[in-house]
């Protein structure tokens, strides 16, 4: 995951294979520049060959909250460049692709931009067990068609919370 921030904009570029563990850094990452102020994000998605269903609730989520309290679609939101096939395919059988605005071609930086350099988290399991039961809940929340999806790994994950947590007491 690289970055490049803005006034307003912030473009997160996404490499290889966008999964549970990658989720828990893009939602720390997600969640700093909203609240330094950031309201426009850019996914690169040019070099993603594949996101799981942990980070695509993880994005759904965000995109929720950003499509729930935007204004201009133009100045907040989440963009998605050049999302391959198969991630296209994902989000609309999902039933999330709504929640955000799908370009192709090349990334349109707008004004003067900076590197953000980021620090990778060292999550425990139960921080990682807990981002993948939000995740596939939040999935299950924006379409009801994904419980029947999700069910029972929402039942398996919070199973596994509870012992997690039983054990680190």
């Amino acid at each position: 995951m690289s970055v490049l921030v803005g006034a307003q904009f912030a473009c997160i570029r996404l490499s290889g294979r966008a999964n549970f563990s990658s989720s828990i850094d893009f939602k720390t990452l997600l969640n700093e520049l909203i609240r330094k102020g950031f309201s426009y994000f850019v996914l690169d998605l040019s070099e993603c060959a594949l996101m799981d269903s942990t980070f695509l609730g993880v994005l759904a989520g965000f995109g929720l909250k950003l499509s729930d309290s935007q204004k201009d679609p133009c100045t907040q939101g989440i963009e998605l460049l050049n999302p391959n096939a198969r991630i296209s395919e994902l989000l609309e059988s999902l039933g999330v692709l709504h929640l955000f605005k799908v370009s192709q071609g090349l990334l349109n930086l707008p004004g003067q931009t900076e590197v953000c350099t980021l620090t990778p988290a060292a999550p425990s399991k139960e921080e990682v067990t807990r981002a993948c039961l939000e995740a596939h809940q939040t999935l299950m929340e924006i379409n009801p068609q994904n419980v029947s999806k999700f069910k029972e790994v929402t039942a398996f994950l919070a199973e596994d919370l509870k012992n997690l947590k039983k054990t680190s007491r």
